[in-house]
């Protein structure tokens, strides 16, 4: 009997985004929303390629659940991100309604499901939402810090001949 695909397996395809957000040069955040074991929506940042501060990796990921439900409410998802959602994405999923959301890296600077801020425990809307973190956490924060490793790197603007 085949085996339902797992937090490891979703949280690979997460990863698969985040890859591509790197090599589009954007911070390595990716992001599945799943509903009965099929992926609804994916994302990856994308602020610095929309110029945008919401184009987070799970703001797009759900837009794009939600154009695929043809409803902006999100019951019984699951939302599968490389890094600990900030405040901004913590207060999205209570409003989305999202079931649970499983995270690979801890954010200490902005996580808001427990690390810096817990924006989803005791929330003033009473919907819990279960929450799983450090699925592949090495592999996410590898990412990361490799692609802050490689921007440190590189000149600045400023100091670039060419710009």
């Amino acid at each position: 009997m085949l085996q339902p695909p797992d937090d490891e397996y979703f949280m690979r395809q997460a990863l698969r985004e985040a890859q591509g957000a790197y090599d589009d040069g954007e911070v390595p955040i990716g992001c599945v929303i799943v509903k009965e074991g099929k992926i609804l929506g994916r994302g990856r940042n994308h602020m610095e390629t929309l110029k945008d501060p919401t184009a987070h990796a799970e703001i797009l990921a759900m837009g794009a659940a939600s154009g695929a439900l043809d409803n902006w409410r999100l019951d019984g998802c699951t939302l599968y991100a490389t890094l600990e959602p900030c405040p901004m994405c913590a207060g999205a999923i209570l409003n989305g309604r999202v079931a649970k959301v499983v995270y690979g890296s801890r954010d200490k600077r902005l996580g808001a499901l427990g690390s810096a801020y817990d924006i989803l425990e005791g929330n003033p809307l009473n919907r819990p939402v279960e929450v799983v973190g450090g699925v592949l956490a090495d592999e996410c924060l590898d990412l990361l810090r490799s692609f802050f490793q490689e921007m440190r790197k590189r000149p600045s603007k400023a100091e670039d001949p060419e710009e």
